[in-house]
């Protein structure tokens, strides 16, 4: 048995983490790092690491909890409460860079810049371009004094459902990319699934309050074990039986787990397993997987295209969405702005495509090229917008209410570890007192 893989996780954790504090002081997402540290180490540059069955295998837990920590993170009653605003915004700001990004994909294919692509990988194209990451456009809105406005809350909630439409039509897509047959029959595999989830979603809520009724305080335990087997099952369950992606079931077993009571409980115990292991071995996989072609002019333009593309959906689309909405001119254009960013999910659905067969190798960079340039370029888009506009009116909202919480909750948690610290030494010379005396 040869231990060389203890070796290559070292080396990933290592070098994603130092990147990504790197990429942190530029305003960049961490993830950014992680896919530097796997394009750099892998094949494509020092050819340190490669792809092995057992990165693949843990990239796709990775890929699995990074899902089910979405879905936990996604309440419905927010959802419910996120009004028409953030529901027209996400919606059209799917709807219209799905559809811009397929129609670019079929005039690059018609142009020679993808030879032998099909519709489907176009589809798949503009599946990529429906996610959104606002990581870096809320901490942008918070140093603009502009996160508690109206357009501040507005993305937020856009954003929620955002990533909900747009694992929804992943689902469809690769439903249809595999071997799904007939549209009908793929919309009635879905169906079903979504039916077995609300069964599984009944059944696991009962089994979690008779655990807690049972268990009096102790053996908490127990909670993120059983979330976790209701994660991985509903996971085989999506692909093996309905055809549906298996990070689909990853996302609505967060969402169930969601609405149990130690929903807070089990998240925070399943952040370090996330961030310790299996994101930067999931993000660096995809770096490592990538084939740095010639950088000849034709694959510049076209990842110059595809970022414009990007950008321009996203502006458009949830523009129009806020103008439906009642925004005026200057404020569509802020809203499109902070909903412009790509991340996690994109290259989660690109990979998606990849392992499938869907889309093609060659691919991966210029949509690795998009993600980078949508988080140097939305901060600078949104001061743009911003820029001139005079103070907007405090919007009350339960959304940014959440962002502050987790913010305070982290400050809390580091306040009371280095108040341990500090106490720690005190309580030993007292228990050596105690003992002399």
């Amino acid at each position: 048995m040869s231990y060389h893989y203890l070796l290559d996780l070292a080396l990933i954790l290592l070098s994603t983490k130092f990147l990504g504090i790197i990429t942190g002081k530029f305003q960049m997402p961490r993830v950014v790092g992680s896919l530097l540290a796997g394009l750099v180490l892998g094949p494509a540059v020092l050819n340190v690491l490669s792809e092995t069955a057992f990165l693949s295998q843990l990239s796709e837990m990775g890929v699995i909890v990074i899902l089910f920590t979405a879905g936990m993170g996604t309440d419905l009653r927010e959802l419910r409460s996120a009004g028409k605003p953030g529901f027209f915004v996400a919606l059209c700001g799917v709807l219209v860079p799905m559809a811009m990004g397929t129609g670019f994909g079929f005039l690059a294919g018609r142009c020679g810049w993808l030879p032998g692509n099909t519709m489907l990988e176009n589809v798949f194209l503009g599946t990529v371009l429906t996610a959104t990451s606002v990581s870096i456009t809320v901490e942008t809105l918070r140093e603009l004094g502009r996160l508690d406005t109206k357009v501040g809350s507005t993305i937020l909630a856009a954003a929620l459902i955002d990533d909900v439409l747009g694992l929804i039509a992943l689902t469809v897509v690769a439903s249809l990319a595999g071997e799904g047959g007939s549209l009908t029959l793929v919309l009635v595999k879905i169906v079903l699934f979504f039916v077995f989830a609300i069964v599984v979603s009944f059944l696991a809520i009962r089994a979690f309050r008779w655990m807690i009724s049972h268990a009096r305080g102790k053996n908490l335990r127990r909670y993120p074990v059983f979330a976790f087997v209701i994660c991985l099952l509903l996971a085989y369950c999506a692909e093996e039986f309905f055809g549906v992606a298996d990070i689909i079931g990853a996302f609505v077993a967060g969402i169930i787990v969601a609405s149990t009571p130690k929903a807070k409980y089990i998240q925070s115990k399943f952040e370090p397993l996330s961030y310790l292991l299996l994101t930067p071995v999931f993000f660096a996989g995809i770096g490592i997987k990538v084939e740095l072609p010639s950088l000849d002019g034709q694959l510049i333009l076209f990842s110059v295209l595809l970022l414009a593309t990007a950008i321009l959906s996203k502006v458009i689309g949830c523009g129009l969405g806020a103008r439906l909405c009642g925004f005026r001119g200057m404020e569509c254009a802020q809203v499109g702005a902070g909903m412009a960013c790509r991340g996690e999910v994109a290259l989660i659905v690109a990979n998606r495509g990849l392992s499938m067969g869907v889309m093609s190798q060659a691919m991966m960079t210029p949509i690795i090229i998009t993600v980078v340039g949508c988080a140097v370029l939305t901060p600078i888009l949104l001061k743009l917008v911003f820029r001139g506009q005079p103070e907007s009116v405090p919007h009350e909202s339960s959304l940014t209410d959440n962002y502050r919480a987790i913010e305070q909750l982290d400050l809390v948690s580091a306040q009371l570890l280095n108040r341990e610290k500090v106490r720690r030494p005190d309580g030993e010379k007292r228990s050596a007192t105690q003992k002399g005396d």
